[in-house]
């Protein structure tokens, strides 16, 4: 039985917006002032209630961005908030690492050479069960490296400063750098670049 209540209760706050445009509609037929003070009010409540959020979001991304590379339970432990919460605000930054122009979002056109993407500096990844983030710097210099050729085995010796900590992870942030276009192509490739070593090493 309080099973069903709560899923009952759940069920409301799903739709709470429709219902409260039914109350809206129902006391604009019989009392219009009351319906029009009751419209604002809910306008006001609606907007005060996305604030902390966005606050906090703030401050999340501000925190991060201290860091060369920090993970989610890290966070998680140093504000005192459910991992999962973090994951999610995590989660919903990694949506947004591609922004896109304000004309390019809204009329949604595919092709339009003129619209430059607004792209984020830092980087949000999920690997191995959790999120990841990287600082601006960190990820320039994977980029950097990449452009020059180095393979992963070279690249991991080249960032320990940065906290990366396997192969499997360069990768791993390679392929969302590439998916969020935010990757250009190599300057020389891996075998080239290894073959031109060996010969300056002679």
């Amino acid at each position: 039985m309080p099973n069903k209540i709560v899923i009952f209760f759940k069920r409301i706050i799903k739709f709470w917006f429709i219902i409260l445009i039914i109350i809206i509609l129902i006391v604009y037929l019989y009392y219009p002032t009351h319906a029009i003070w009751i419209t604002v009010i809910s306008i006001i409540l609606i907007f005060l209630s996305f604030i902390p959020g966005l606050y906090f979001r703030l401050r999340l991304t501000r925190f991060m961005k201290e860091y060369y590379r920090i993970e989610d339970k890290t966070i998680a432990r140093y504000y005192e908030k459910p991992l999962r919460k973090i994951q999610n605000k995590m989660f919903a930054l990694s949506k947004k690492q591609e922004g896109k122009s304000w004309l390019k979002r809204h009329l949604k056109r595919k092709s339009e050479p003129s619209l430059k993407l607004e792209k984020k500096k830092w980087l949000i990844i999920f690997y191995n069960k959790q999120y990841i983030f990287y600082h601006m710097e960190t990820i320039e210099k994977i980029k950097e490296l990449f452009r020059k050729g180095y393979s992963d085995k070279e690249m991991l010796e080249d960032l320990k400063e940065y906290k990366i900590k396997s192969r499997d992870e360069i990768k791993a942030i390679i392929e969302t750098l590439i998916k969020n276009r935010r990757l250009t192509e190599r300057e020389i490739a891996v075998k080239e670049r290894q073959k031109k070593k060996r010969f300056e090493n002679l």
